[in-house]
């Protein structure tokens, strides 16, 4: 899917919102977007524009994250949450199949069925637009493909919006995914609060985007609101609270395998897995089987699985490949930054930064990337 043109364009106020989300309801779409709730701004199904976080934003640093209220109602004004859109394209947990043994001892077996979802996405960031893209790569491409994803995936509805206030903890600039909005979306929207009011400089990417413009309340866009937006994604460029080190990030990795940080990094992780749950491109899951208490009924389960866990990589009458918390670490790194691009043909970071902000003890893998940089610049140098 292409963007359109910013000859696209149009203006939406408030009122062109609260009209976006009924459309789309109206067009039978399970509408999801952010709100607040329970001290955090999380993604929900949402029945009207209403439910935005209008007035919320959040304060981000490694291992801390906080809601706070802003001096004006920007709807969009926050960085990436606990949760991304994987939750709802690729869930914690899922039936696969379910058996029930009969009175005669025959099993019927009865696989899962996965209806298409409708879903409609409303503000997806920029670097959380690329990272399904991502996991349209690992989940539909190539010799394994996962159908459940694929149903719930042709279904979604992407409406983009772009980064004017980026967190302390982001840096998509450094990986190429943000803050202006890729390819991918249905429609984009630039939300702009300045002297001539809240509005928002919208444009379609595909031809049902433009069919769903064009049924709300607009106006052309202006070059006032033009200029306004992007000045607002061209400064939050400029504003990222992280950077990755301005170096081939795929051979830096590859090169320092055995570098001395790694074993800084391990006296710190708890190896809880709280940064793969958070990421919105990790895909790793396992099965498990269930009975009840008769063994007449099971069922088998599909659930995400982090390469933290001491059993992600364990071998029969071998234990696990990754016995310490260095390597399961230099794992996900290195497969993150390196290794991935080798399987997918790119980067699996998108510069989120919620690794950062939801590890317990603040590792902060722009941190280790420099860390790693410098150790290999320090290895180079003469003495």
């Amino acid at each position: 899917m292409g963007t359109a043109t910013t000859d696209s364009a149009c203006v939406l106020d408030r009122d062109g919102l609260d009209a976006l989300v009924r459309v789309l309801r109206a067009r039978g779409r399970t509408v999801v977007g952010p709100t607040q709730r329970d001290g955090a701004i999380v993604l929900a199904e949402l029945e009207s524009a209403a439910e935005l976080p209008y007035g919320w934003g959040v304060e981000l640093e490694g291992g801390h994250y906080r809601v706070i209220r802003r001096d004006d109602e920007a709807a969009f004004a926050h960085s990436a949450g606990p949760q991304s859109w994987k939750n709802f394209l690729l869930p914690q947990r899922v039936r696969q199949w379910t058996a029930d043994r009969g009175p005669d001892g025959e099993l019927t077996v009865r696989p899962e069925r996965h209806d298409p979802a409708s879903y409609a996405f409303l503000g997806v960031r920029p670097c959380d637009l690329r990272a399904i893209a991502i996991q349209d790569r690992v989940l539909t491409g190539g010799r394994h493909k996962d159908d459940a994803y694929r149903a719930r995936r042709d279904g979604a509805f992407l409406i983009a919006v772009e980064c004017t206030e980026p967190g302390a903890t982001c840096f998509c600039v450094s990986m190429g995914t943000g803050p202006a909005a890729g390819p991918g979306y249905d429609i984009a929207m630039t939300e702009v609060l300045d002297g001539a009011g809240h509005r928002f400089l919208a444009r379609a990417g595909t031809a049902e985007g433009a069919d769903v413009l064009a049924e709300l309340p607009h106006r052309a866009a202006d070059p006032a609101t033009r200029t306004a937006a992007h000045e607002a994604v061209d400064a939050a460029a400029g504003r990222m609270g992280r950077t990755m080190p301005p170096v081939d990030l795929r051979a830096l990795l590859a090169g320092t395998l055995d570098a001395e940080r790694w074993n800084d990094v391990a006296s710190r992780c708890l190896t809880c897995g709280n940064c793969t749950m958070a990421c919105p491109t990790c895909f790793c899951t396992t099965t498990e089987d269930v009975t009840d208490l008769t063994g007449d009924h099971a069922e088998r389960w599909s659930r995400w699985e982090s390469c933290y866990d001491l059993d992600f990589s364990h071998l029969s009458g071998a234990g696990p490949v990754r016995a310490s918390g260095r390597s399961r670490y230099r794992q996900w790194m290195t497969h993150k930054l390196g290794t991935w691009h080798d399987q997918f043909g790119s980067s699996g970071c998108v510069g989120c930064g919620r690794c950062i902000v939801w590890c317990p003890v603040a590792i902060d893998i722009t941190e280790e990337a420099h860390a790693l940089h410098q150790e290999a610049l320090d290895k180079d140098s003469p003495s």
